[in-house]
């Protein structure tokens, strides 16, 4: 079950922190852990409760009454309207039906404008999971069979990163925390994952530079050098061909492995599942992996002053 802080709770759930403060104080409906590092760690389940508090709320009821059900009773209910979420999933479904169709031809006025009300109506986390990667996906998919050309795939990879950029903007910039360095290899010119991989870490209160697409391994060791991160992820889309995987991987090892450690993920990524094996470089197979190893590297870090 993944773990999240309360600036994340606060996104999933459209709440601010004061109210999830004073309902975990008043009302004792919340089971927080703490960390090492004292923060406290919300639960899925806690997350879930809480978006089914503000549900019964926006419908009229109040939350003393709520309260009084208990949490045991609130998580009972809350599960019984599980057609609900099925709703949510088949409606994330027809925006990418109609997102898609929007596209051939392409009608760049109903793109953006089902695009844009979309993700500004449910916590941006969720719209990037749910709505932004899927729909990459789902173009990528169109490209490789010939329904769609490589410019309508840019113009598509390019809104969806002004999405995210746009959502990196309204974070607080971070003072503490992991330092996080995400890069592209050499040759990998796809880096919307890394993009999101970023604002992941960025949510989390990881302090990030992000580079982008095909960075030289000797230009990574020199950040590297210079910034000292406590973990370097790379977002691998496109295996290279054996040879030259076997290349990335021991520059890897010699240049960047001594002065950071190192996690690798994505589509090509898992295809060179046995090289990264083999050199003892952590392969991350999802999102839920990443935020178990940031989580493993917060709760290392000092408790700021």
């Amino acid at each position: 079950m993944n773990t999240h802080r309360i600036h994340r709770v606060a996104k999933l759930t459209g709440l601010s922190r004061d109210v999830i403060r004073v309902w975990e104080r008043r009302f004792d409906l919340l089971k927080p852990t703490r960390g090492a590092n004292r923060y406290r760690n919300y639960s899925d389940d806690d997350v879930a409760l809480l978006r089914y508090l503000k549900q019964q709320l926006d419908g009229g009821a109040s939350i003393g009454d709520l309260a009084r059900l208990g949490r045991e009773e609130l998580i009972n209910r809350m599960r019984a309207t599980s057609p609900r979420s099925i709703a949510v999933d088949n409606t994330f479904e027809r925006l990418l039906r109609e997102l898609l169709s929007a596209l051939e031809p392409l009608d760049r006025v109903m793109f953006e404008k089902r695009l844009n009300g979309a993700v500004a109506v449910v916590p941006f986390e969720e719209a990037l999971h749910g709505i932004l990667l899927p729909l990459q996906e789902r173009v990528g998919q169109l490209w490789r069979t010939g329904r769609i050309n490589v410019a309508v795939e840019h113009y598509v990879t390019g809104q969806i990163k002004q999405k995210l950029y746009a959502a990196m903007n309204q974070l607080p910039v971070a003072e503490f925390g992991a330092t996080v360095v995400i890069a592209c290899p050499p040759g990998e010119e796809h880096d919307l994952a890394a993009l999101a991989v970023a604002y992941r870490c960025r949510v989390r209160g990881c302090r990030v530079y992000y580079l982008g697409a095909n960075v030289p391994v000797l230009s990574l060791n020199k950040l590297c050098r210079e910034v000292a991160p406590d973990l370097t992820i790379l977002s691998i889309t496109l295996a290279p061909p054996d040879p030259l995987a076997s290349d990335l991987v021991q520059a890897l090892i010699h240049d960047v492995a001594p002065v950071s450690k190192i996690v690798v993920g994505g589509r090509g990524a898992l295809a060179m599942r046995q090289h990264f094996t083999e050199s003892g470089i952590e392969l991350l197979e999802s999102f839920g992996d990443l935020d178990e190893t940031l989580e493993r590297f917060t709760r290392r870090l000092p408790i700021p002053g």
